[in-house]
């Protein structure tokens, strides 16, 4: 097993949390939910790995940073996206 295919995955979710992140700072939140939305498909039709990819890395990331910059997080997030982030804040 290859060990760089293991962290594709959790690199591109990294890639795509920045990415996100700059444009909703830079105020282009269509662009942005486009993003999350990407981020939702991947997260409901992928794999495991994807799935778990997803929900560590990039809504961890995303959320963590916008609500460090007083964004509502929810009401940026799609669905699915939305429930796995109250499913995070609340294991805390």
């Amino acid at each position: 097993m290859k060990k760089g295919n293991n962290n594709s995955i959790y690199n591109h979710m990294q890639r795509m949390a920045e990415l996100t992140v700059t444009l909703v700072l830079a105020g282009k939140l269509a662009r942005a939910k486009k993003f999350m939305e990407s981020a939702e498909k991947l997260f409901l039709s992928g794999n495991y790995q994807s799935r778990t990819a997803v929900s560590n890395v990039y809504l961890y990331d995303v959320t963590t940073i916008l609500e460090l910059h007083h964004y509502n997080v929810q009401t940026l997030l799609p669905s699915s996206l939305k429930k796995e982030y109250v499913k995070q804040i609340n294991a805390f």
